[in-house]
């Protein structure tokens, strides 16, 4: 496949600046790949779908306030800081983007918060625009923490425009988000209420949790039109053997295995057994997925509406089938779909 095949026009205002006021109530177009038919929906109605000893695999990654701004010593030229991961908690050691880049060297110092209250020093260049950062902070590391969060505004993807507000704190995350560590938001899963998933565990649907600590990598521009040359960055994950378990029993079964987010997605199909079973995992995966592909773990899938050329609609469209996929696209358009992490969700069956 090649990337100029995941080309069509997005209009900007089908763009999502803002969420659904309820997360249950954003629409939702089902796909049947089976029969190629598409369905339209709200997201509460997903309940139809799915009954007794069906599985979601959800992602609890939780998104920390990875954006900050601060100020140059001796010029105070304003710089913005995009905390990637944390590299070392005993040293304050920190993995960051810098913009402008140009305008910060190895040794420079910068200041964050009211007062300067947090002083940080650059101590090596990794990419065109990436640092390492060592924080210089007297207290505990959890102290610290305290302090670099609440410094930090919600990471916000950049085609959302405006400034992040008060609420995006709380509406840009999931509801089952425990695991600290990512910098992008799991989009299908927020869409979860929690009326709604107590209504999928009447049914006993159930739902098992591993962590994909989402990252910049799936954003990042593909510029090669030869997809088998793009190199995906690597996403830290874990599932445990409790999850794989209890998908592995739904699988011996035929139950749905329903995979919420792209990221679910890449996790499971980065840890699969010879019988295409799921195995416990903790490490990394850069995993790119594209046609043509055969999946081994779920046979359902929740995602958002994704950008032209991006690999989240290259992974949707190998599960869903490209043509099926690329024309639900355009009915989504035609329909004013919302795209995008705050936009609305797709069911492929």
């Amino acid at each position: 496949m090649k990337l100029s095949r995941y080309k069509f026009t997005l209009p900007q205002h089908l763009v999502a600046q803002y969420p659904a006021k309820y997360r249950d109530e954003s629409r939702l177009m089902v796909v049947h790949r089976d029969k190629g038919k598409i369905e339209h929906k709200l997201f509460k109605d997903l309940i139809k779908y799915f009954g007794k000893g069906d599985v979601f695999i959800m992602n609890n990654t939780r998104v920390f306030p990875a954006r900050m701004y601060g100020n140059k010593e001796k010029t105070g030229a304003r710089i913005e800081v995009f905390l990637l991961r944390e590299l070392n908690p005993e040293i304050n050691l920190w993995d960051v983007l810098v913009d402008p880049a140009r305008k910060i060297r190895i040794g420079n110092k910068m200041y964050f918060g009211k007062n300067d209250s947090l002083v940080a020093e650059v101590i090596d260049n990794t990419t065109s625009r990436g640092r390492t950062l060592r924080f210089l902070y007297d207290g505990s590391h959890d102290e610290f923490k305290n302090v670099l969060f609440s410094i930090g505004k919600t990471p916000l993807p950049e085609y959302i425009t405006r400034e992040p507000e008060e609420d995006d704190a709380e509406r840009y995350q999931t509801i089952f988000a425990t695991e600290e560590g990512a910098v992008v938001a799991p989009a299908a899963g927020l869409h979860f209420s929690r009326i709604l998933m107590k209504k999928l565990e009447i049914k006993d649907v159930k739902f098992e949790f591993i962590t994909v600590h989402s990252a910049l990598g799936n954003y990042r521009e593909i510029d090669v039109e030869d997809l088998s040359k793009h190199k995906m960055d690597s996403e830290q994950m874990i599932i445990p053997q409790s999850v794989a378990s209890s998908v592995n029993n739904a699988i011996d079964k035929g139950k749905k295995i329903c995979a919420v987010g792209t990221s679910v997605m890449r996790a499971i199909e980065s840890s699969v057994s010879a019988d295409r079973h799921l195995k416990e995992y903790e490490g990394w995966t850069n995993k790119f997925i594209f046609s043509p592909y055969d999946f081994s773990i779920a046979n359902s899938m929740i995602t958002n509406f994704h950008t032209p050329f991006s690999s989240l609609l290259m992974l949707t469209a190998t599960f869903g089938g490209y043509e099926l996929i690329m024309d639900a696209y355009q009915t989504a358009i035609k329909e004013e779909y919302r795209f995008c992490a705050y936009g609305d969700a797709m069911l492929i069956l």
